[in-house]
Order: structure tokens, then C-alpha cells, then sequence
């Protein structure tokens, strides 16, 4: 029987990626568990799923994670959560030295000049235009919007 089940673990609310980076950073240092995939749904607070041969296994792999809260009781239908794992592709459409406006997060409203993007993390690094001494940010590629392009000037 190679059959696999996915649950729900319960995080801190807005520390999904953390138990992510936490889990799968302790599941490379252990490749004999049997805990398959683990995966942050877009948009939902509070819950990571979790691939495995069974509820010991993520149980076993929690321990010590920091901001998970524990696993739901029964696993959950594919079928339920297909909609929130599809593989969504995310339009890079940000290049360096774009001009963008941070439309969420404690930087709201404010303008800065992308320096670097990591594709791989969905993530840019940014200077804040406004500050008097410029300071990187990192934040995701999808709380900014592009105002004016290098080209454009």
C-alpha cells in the first residue's frame, strides 16, 4: 500500500512560510521520513498542507517546528484542496532598476528602486526613493506595483 494522505497543520497566523522553511529544512536532514511535499496554500491563513504515508510521520516531523500548532484529525480529500494548489504562474513582469510602489506591507505607498530580483522566491529587493540614507528591502514580488520603467525616462 503506497498510498499517501494529505493534513492540515495548524500554524501561527501569518508564520505559514516559516513552519514551511522550518519543515523542509529539517526534513533534508532527515531523508528516511516519509513526508513527501509540503505546501503553503495561497491566500489561506493559518494551515500549511502536508504530504506523507501517514499522521505519525508529520507528527514525528513537527516536533520543535516553531509556530506550528498541531495537525488536523483527519486527512483531507484531494479533491478539496485541488483548487489551491494548481500551479499558479506568477508574471515577472518587474525588471532591475524599476521604479515601483509597495501596495502592502509596513512600507505602504512608498516608491523604490528595484535592485535585485529573486525569481526562485518570488521576491524583489528594493531601495526606498524617499529615505535619506538607502536601505534594501526585500519583499514579495506581489506587493508592488511598477510605476515607470528605466526605459521610459
Amino acid at each position: 500500500m503506497d498510498e499517501t494522505n494529505i493534513f492540515g497543520v495548524r500554524t501561527a497566523a501569518n508564520r505559514e512560510d516559516q513552519v514551511v522553511d522550518f519543515l523542509t529544512a529539517k526534513l533534508l536532514r532527515r531523508p528516511e521520513s516519509e513526508v513527501y511535499a509540503v505546501v503553503r496554500p495561497h491566500g489561506m491563513r493559518g494551515y500549511v498542507f502536508v504530504e506523507a504515508k501517514s499522521k505519525i510521520d508529520i507528527e514525528q516531523a513537527l516536533q520543535g517546528v516553531p509556530y506550528a500548532r498541531g495537525i488536523l484529525p483527519e486527512p483531507i480529500p484531494y479533491q478539496e484542496i485541488e483548487h489551491m494548489l494548481e500551479q499558479v504562474k506568477i508574471e515577472m513582469n518587474i525588471r532591475k532598476a524599476d521604479i515601483v510602489e509597495i501596495i502592502s506591507g509596513a512600507f505602504k505607498r512608498e516608491q523604490a528602486k528595484v535592485i535585485r530580483i529573486n525569481k526562485a522566491k518570488e521576491e524583489i529587493v528594493v531601495e526606498l526613493l524617499g529615505a535619506a540614507v538607502p536601505i534594501p528591502i526585500t519583499v514579495k514580488m506581489d506587493a508592488v506595483k511598477v510605476i515607470r520603467r528605466e526605459s521610459d525616462e
